[in-house]
């Protein structure tokens, strides 16, 4: 049994990444299967469902305190790996979007732009995006004042104003982009205003001292 492995969310600025494992049991699909990014949020949900009646899918997420602790990449693969321990029916062969070594034994084949070459991986891009864009609409509930809903954590002007406006707010990554040299930055500050403060204390006393 041969199964597509696809991600989705390895490039915005919040939120987990997700991947996808796919085995097709049905080929009948009633539903338009193409790489996720050429169809409407409408069509994907469509599909999403006919993938499910038809398919035996793992789905795995990495969360964004890993994409922290591991980076993006290493994350994807912790995903994947997820993924494909998921599967109900263990796969005998993977095909594989990009070129991502996933840490599992099954023998693969790596395809670059594999939406477009096998419906398996388009499939599992299918699976990933809508189980990712779900999970962000239950954030927008919790951070409503992002704008999750809409672009699902990417770095729109939207999204970044909100940033600007209220700063970064749990599910952000901390060490992504450029979230990375502004939370040393304001590490560094923190560091150094802690560093007044003492020393100022210090001359406090002294002056205490001199008065008696």
């Amino acid at each position: 049994m041969v199964a597509g492995i696809d991600e989705a969310g390895r490039g915005p600025l919040a939120g987990p990444v997700v991947a996808s494992a796919v085995i097709i049991r049905d080929t009948g699909f009633t539903e338009r299967i193409d790489d996720s990014k050429r169809l409407t949020e409408r069509m994907r949900e469509r599909a999403f469902i006919d993938i499910l009646e038809r398919c035996d899918v793992g789905i795995g997420t990495a969360s964004v305190e890993d994409i922290d602790r591991m980076n993006i990449y290493n994350a994807t693969l912790l995903a994947m790996k997820k993924a494909v321990t998921e599967l109900r029916k263990g796969a005998e062969y993977l095909l594989i979007d990009g070129r991502m070594n996933i840490p599992v034994p099954q023998p693969r084949t790596y395809l670059v732009g594999g939406e477009d070459l096998s419906i398996s991986i388009a499939c599992a891009s299918i699976i990933a995006k809508v189980f990712r864009d779900r999970l962000m609409m239950e954030e927008d509930h919790k951070y409503p004042r992002y704008g999750f809903r809409k672009h699902k954590g990417y770095g729109t002007r939207e999204h970044m104003e909100a940033i600007r406006a209220y700063g970064l707010c749990p599910i952000h990554r901390k060490t992504f982009g450029p979230f990375g040299s502004l939370c040393k930055a304001m590490k560094n500050k923190k560091n150094t205003d802690t560093g007044h403060g003492s020393r100022d204390a210090g001359h406090g006393k002294r002056s205490e001292g001199h008065g008696l």
